[in-house]
This record gives structure tokens, sequence and C-alpha cells, in this order.
């Protein structure tokens, strides 16, 4: 059978396997542990290690899944880590060493296995209680701690002893976990753990989660009426979330409550343990204000180090806190407008001595390891699609990746991984560097994409939005006008314009259908500065749509004006997933002036029945704001639809539920409108099932060229 691209993209999980990835590098910089599958068609996640301490970097495979007996099936509670991180990977997919990288542990098929990490070792059971999740060893590398039932035990690497922890005890409820992060840590935050190991092991700072308050929602799959519908915790905007609080607990000795004002400041967004202390990042529920507190493990009592407010939120920024070997703390700060780096003693975070350490203009995204007196960065200049590494030190600001592209890195031990994508090649490629030198490369074993994406990128319309065209394999301006697809995401906190040619693949695809692919990213995405990201505030929809409007018109103006192409403007047709699913219906609902044809995927339609942490942070609370979340939402313009809409859907969302388009679909038959809607059995919010992703690219091909009336 002759290979195709969307068979290829679905078989490769959008050529994901074989990508080394996850990195961890022990605390001599000698050893480089790192998750890889063996070839760019395998799901099962393999663990390696890479050693540089002889003359010649050498290369090992340490765990293979496939040579594990034991169940097969991954536990609940492990499939929904996975969804909240959006791994779509298989086998060993996640994992933790002590300090210095002589043994691991990871889960799989819920139970926990423990390894050395010489050469030759077996993996071997660890842990007595299933399903367990989320092993994780001490620095000392004798103790493991994971989570079943949701308590937190401790396993003793060499006698296997295992004991609960703490657990929740019979005044908890069922609804009370330790150890594991609540929905909206998980899906909003990046926070996807609940508990951290103190530097010496005596201790661990563990969260407490009761999900009491939050209200139940029920996932039924219809194509097994057999099956009991799923019951979910989802705290919908408005309503209430889950309680989180915080102990100390040690080895020995009863656990000591970490207190500070939780009622105006609920949300708990991240912990950093190190040998200076800890520090804890909490967040109001607005999300106008977050506090960096200090906490004294003994007695559990916190200080403010830092307060940080906006009118309309802060961002949570990923890596930060993080502690400098000398005391000093790293953090992020928006000022004027860029977010900039800060590295201060606790005394000087919080006052007006600390001073940016970043340049204006410069955007922080994320701070990706505190090593030395080294703190390595990603972040974004002129150009938002160039995200480049960083290192802040004793020589100032450095670039660590090359120039162009998009890039990440972690550094232990002088020792720095870089992963960078780039508009040259496809593929992932990952450099090894001490002393600033190369040393080593990691393979990608990815498979090649079978189309090599063909990208204009241009700066469109009056706010010089970002912007890429894609034009046909082959295409020549002496034929007819091409139909258009708008190609979007368009939402906060995600961008599609990209200086990586993988990003482009799906884009190009689509364009060797027959159209030419506009990717624009408006008001809201990253990368821009705080301003930007803040021009949606109270209104999802008129900014993003109307921005998307003006990369159209401009680049279509621009085509005309340098030969580039010959657009159709009678022939525009828009795409999504997800908040991009949602701008696509917004599209022709509002302006069937300009776009005649969507395919919506995973949309969501009512901003009501969206979480509290994403929802509440650009509209506010829907019950003093319901004008806002009226203005926003699709369903008051179901009548208004004139253009042929397909909505797309997995009925297993946990994301983004069914309900979402089926409230759609309903006010739309009220209406009397025609649509289609097309529903994914068993399918979630990643639709990564082989044959369903393969299949849906050519089902929206199909029916764009349906509606739009293209031919060929």
């Amino acid at each position: 059978m002759t290979d195709t691209f969307a068979r290829q993209q679905a078989r490769t999980v959008r050529f994901s396997l074989g990508v080394p990835r996850s990195f961890h590098i022990s605390s001599d910089g000698l050893r480089i542990v790192f998750l890889r599958s063996q070839n760019g068609t395998d799901p099962g996640t393999c663990l390696w290690v890479l050693d540089l301490a002889d003359d010649a970097p050498s290369e090992r495979l340490v765990v293979d899944p496939s040579a594990i007996e034991g169940p097969a099936d991954e536990p609940s509670e492990e499939r929904a880590r996975r969804e909240r991180s959006r791994e779509k990977a298989g086998g060993v997919v996640a994992f933790a060493t002590d300090a210095d990288s002589k043994l691991a542990t990871f889960a799989l098929a819920g139970q926990v296995y423990v390894t050395s990490l010489s050469a030759g070792a077996v993996p071997r059971l660890a842990g007595a209680r299933s399903p367990a999740i989320d092993p994780r060893l001490d620095p000392a590398g004798q103790r493991i701690a994971y989570v079943s039932g949701g308590a937190l035990r401790l396993c003793d690497v060499s006698s296997g002893s295992d004991a609960e922890l703490i657990g929740p005890a019979g005044s908890d409820g069922p609804e009370v976990t330790y150890g594991l992060a609540e929905f909206v840590a998980a899906e909003e935050m990046r926070r996807f753990r609940g508990y951290w190991w103190s530097p010496d092991g005596t201790s661990l700072l563990v969260a407490r989660v009761d999900n009491t308050p939050v209200q139940r929602w029920y996932i039924a799959d219809p194509a097994h009426p057999e099956r009991m519908p799923a019951e979910i915790r989802y705290p919908s905007a408005g309503t209430p979330n889950a309680e989180v609080s915080l102990v100390v607990a040690g080895l020995f000795g009863s656990p000591v409550q970490v207190r500070w004002d939780r009622s105006d400041f609920p949300y708990f967004a991240t912990a950093e343990w190190g040998a200076a202390g800890i520090l804890l990042v909490v967040q109001s529920r607005d999300q106008k204000k977050i506090r960096l507190l200090a906490v004294d493990p003994a007695t559990g009592e916190t200080s403010l180090v830092r307060e940080d407010s906006d009118p309309h939120w802060v961002d949570l920024v990923p890596g930060v806190p993080a502690w400098m070997n000398d005391g000093r703390i790293v953090w992020t700060a928006d000022v004027g407008d860029s977010r900039r780096l800060l590295v201060a003693s606790a005394s000087d975070l919080g006052s007006v001595i600390a001073r940016p350490v970043t340049p204006a203009g410069m955007n922080v995204r994320e701070v990706l390891s505190a090593d030395g007196d080294t703190v390595l960065f990603s972040a974004s200049e002129d150009d938002p699609a160039d995200v480049g590494v960083w290192a802040y030190g004793a020589s100032g600001v450095v670039r660590v990746s090359g120039e162009g592209g998009v890039s990440g890195a972690v550094r232990r031990g002088g020792t720095t991984v870089v992963s960078r994508q780039s508009m040259d090649a496809a593929g992932v490629s990952v450099t090894v560097l001490r002393s600033s030198s190369p040393v080593a490369v990691i393979e990608s074993l990815a498979e090649k994409p079978l189309i090599t994406p063909r990208v204009t990128v241009l700066r469109a319309g009056k706010r010089d939005l970002r912007a890429a065209l894609l034009l046909p394999a082959g295409y020549t301006t002496d034929g007819p006008a091409l139909p258009v697809l708008m190609d979007p995401y368009g939402g906060p906190h995600a961008q599609r314009v990209l200086a990586s040619s993988d990003a482009y693949l799906v884009p190009q695809w689509f364009a060797d259908q027959g159209f030419a692919v506009i990717v624009a990213d408006g008001r809201g995405t990253p990368g821009r500065g705080p301003a930007w990201e803040r021009a949606v505030a109270g209104d999802l929809a008129g900014p993003v749509l109307e921005d998307q409007v003006d990369a159209l018109l401009s680049v279509a103006a621009q085509c005309s004006r340098d030969g580039l192409a010959s657009l159709d403007l009678s022939k525009v047709g828009i795409r999504g997933w997800s908040f991009g699913g949602y701008l696509a219906a917004l599209a022709v609902l509002r302006r069937p002036d300009v776009f005649h044809a969507a395919v919506a995927g995973a949309p969501v339609t009512e901003w009501r029945l969206y979480d509290t942490h994403y929802t509440e942070r650009y509209l506010g609370d829907p019950k003093t704001a319901p004008s806002v979340y009226d203005q926003s939402s699709l369903l008051p313009d179901a009548a208004s639809l004139t253009r042929p809409l397909m909505i797309i859907h997995g009925l297993a969302d946990d994301n983004v539920a069914v309900a979402h388009t089926l409230r759609l679909s309903s006010a739309l038959l009220e209406a009397g409108r025609p649509h289609t809607v097309l529903p994914l059995s068993g399918v979630t919010h990643q639709a990564s099932q082989e044959e369903v992703a393969e299949n849906l690219l050519l089902l929206q091909a199909d029916f764009l060229k349906r509606s739009l009336g293209v031919t060929g």
C-alpha cells in the first residue's frame, strides 16, 4: 500500500515517536538519562542513558517496556495524568532519578519499578500497592515515594519495605487525595505533581486535595451503552474549585500544616524545595495577584517574599521560582511591556532593588534550569516565532541556541542539552554541550515527513500580525486563483507561527489539496509581550476574529502586489481545534461575508462550561459579568449561521466536554440551520488514535472542498 502523509502523520503520532526528550542530567554532568522510542512508529517509549565520562560518549538502552512482563493496561489515574500533559505515547513516559542519576524509577501499567542505570541492570518491581502513579526517588536514592489509593507511600529501595506516609483519614472523606495535582493545576497551571522531596530526603512537601466541593460531571460512551459513564470532578467557570492545602510530612514525627491566606489566595501554583528552603507560589481566584512565599518547614509558617499584581491577570511562568546555589531566587516580572528575568536575594526580590537582568524587548517564556551561577531560560526578542535559549550568569545574558528556530534546553553540572527545531530541516536536533562546546549528539529516530513545507513568512495588517503562507506543490501564478484556508489556533498561551518547519506539515498537506493556507497569530498569543497577550481581556471573540480577517485581507493584498499568488476571496474556509475550533465556528457565525465554510474541532462553544482557571482569567466570574460571557459565547449566534459548518468532537473528551458541541448543535437545530456533526466514539481531546487521526484530515479536506466548490 502506498503511504500517504495523512497515514504517516497518524502512524508516527505527529512525528513525535523516536524523538529524544525528558532529559535528566546527573549532578556531576557526566550522565544524561532520557526517553525515546526505538523508531519513528514504535509507541513504546524506552529509557536511555548517555554516558560522558569516557573518552567517547556512549549511549545505552536501559529499559525496554516490551521486555517487562505484567499487565498491559494503565490505570485510570495514569491515563488522566497523560491526558492533562498531552502525552500521546506509551511505555515509560515519565521517570525520576536520584541526584547522582545512579537509579531511576518509573510506573508501568500501574506498578512501580526501579532500576540501576549501570550497564546490564534489570528493572525490578518496587512498591507494594497498585495502581501506583508518579514515583519519585529521594535525592540519595534510598526511598521511592509514590501515590496509590489517594495516599502517598514510601518504599525502601534496599529492603523493599513499603508503608503509607500520609493518606486520607476517616475524617477526610472519599474525595481527598495526598500527593496528586488537582484538575486545574495539571490542565492549566502546568503543575503535574503533588509532592516534593526535601534536599536531604528526610521530609516531603505534600499537597492535600479535597475535591468534595467540585461539581460532578458524567462522560458516557454512547457506542457502548453497557459501560457506566465516567464520573469526573470538573470545576466550570464560576463554580467551586478543589480545596488545596499543603503539609510537610517528615519520615518521623507528625505532619506540619503549611499556613497561608488560602481564602484570598486559594490557588497553589507550584513549589520549589532547595537547599535554602521551600518557596511557594499562590494566586488569587481572579488571578490578578500572585504571591511568592517562603516556608519554614519546621513550623509551616510562611512569609511574603514578593507580590505581583495586574488589573487583568498575572501569568504563571513555568520554571519559577528557582534557587541559585548562593541562595538567590530566580523570578520573572512584567516590566514595561516585557516579561523579564529577576535574580535577587529574598530580602531584595520584593523591593525596588530587584532589577531585571534581561533587556527590555526580550520576553522570557520559561526558566529551564538554575545550575551553579547560571540560569537557563527560553525567550523571544523582536520575532516571536524565534524561541531561543539564553543563559544568564557571570558573563551577563548570552544566547545558547543557534539563531532562529524553536529551542529548549536543560543544564546541570556544567552540561547543557539543547533541543532545536528550525526552518532548515525537519525534525529535532539534540546537542550536548560541556563548557559551551559540543561533545555529543543524541540522535532522533523519528521518521522524515513525506512532504516538505514551503513557507513564506509575512507580517500582516495594521497590527503587524505574524503570518505564514503555504501554497500547493508545483503552484504557478498563471493558474486559476486559489481558494483560501485559514488554519489558526488564535487563542491565549499557544502560537502557530514558529520558526520550525515541523509546525507547517499539516498546513502544507492542506495546501497540497489545492488551497492557499494562511496561518496567523493574533492578539492574545504569546511571545509579543504582556500588553499583546492581555488585549483579549474581557473579550475572547472580538479581537481574535478581527485579527484573522485582517490577516486574510492583508496577505491576499501582499500576494497580489508581490506576485506570490492569486487568492480567491470568494472561497475562504477556516479550520481549527480546541480554541481554534471555537474561532472557526465563530468566523462563519459572525463574519459569513468573509468566511464561507468552517471545520470546528472540539470547540468551546459556551465559556460557562469551560474550567475556572482558564476562563475566569480572561472573562472573570460569570455570576458578576454575565454579559461578558454572552459576548464570547457561540450559542446566541446560532440563528445567524448561513455557511457550511462541520463540528467534530470526541465523546470521551474531559477537557472540552462534548456538551459544548451538543448545545451548539441543539441551538442550530432549533433555529433551523443545517450543519454537520462528526462524533468520535472513545476519543479524547487529543484525538490521537491512528485511524481517527488519519481520516480526520481526509474528511476535513473533503468537507471544505465540497463546501467551497473546489474541484480536483
